[in-house]
């Protein structure tokens, strides 16, 4: 049986349904248009991506989402020499829909797909994260992703019911 991730924020679920994919899902009060559109839009990204806490910012931010385009992030923090970079190509794109995008900056890269579902009003968001072994799953929890994924998504919810 694989161990299921503890996140401390009850709006977040977690979830581990195999050795090498991680689940988070959460729900938001907000029509899924404008659900999809701030994973869309590199504007409104920019505006809620990186965990406040961290203390880190997006430095730079290129988006592309259509299926063969790429995208771009830099992270960057005082500490930091050089900021970190995230890459990848979007596999998949649906409007309000899906969105698969590879994650290029390491061989243990996962591909992800955020799924975008319209419910009462309101739309459930499904990030599954699958690894290409349980080891670069293990890597990924162990750098504290769980939590920061969370603290981006209740920074999305502000955002959403701004």
């Amino acid at each position: 049986m694989v161990s299921q991730p503890e996140i401390p924020d009850p709006q977040t679920r977690v979830e581990r349904p195999s050795e090498n994919e991680l689940v988070v899902i959460r729900s938001f009060r907000a029509p899924v248009h404008l659900v999809y559109r701030a994973w869309a839009d590199p504007a409104l990204f920019r505006q809620w991506w990186i965990p406040r806490s961290c203390g880190m910012t997006l430095v730079s931010c290129e988006m592309d989402v259509r299926v063969g385009g790429t995208y771009r992030l830099e992270i960057g923090h005082v500490s930091m020499d050089q900021p970190m970079t995230f890459f990848g190509t979007y596999l998949e794109v649906e409007p309000d829909r899906r969105i698969v995008w590879t994650n290029e900056e390491s061989a243990e890269g996962a591909v992800t797909t955020v799924s975008f579902a319209e419910r009462a009003g309101g739309t459930d968001v499904t990030i599954s994260n699958l690894f290409p072994s349980a080891e670069a799953l293990e890597q990924e929890l162990a750098s504290g992703a769980c939590d920061g994924t969370a603290e981006s998504l209740r920074q999305l919810n502000e955002l959403l019911q701004g």
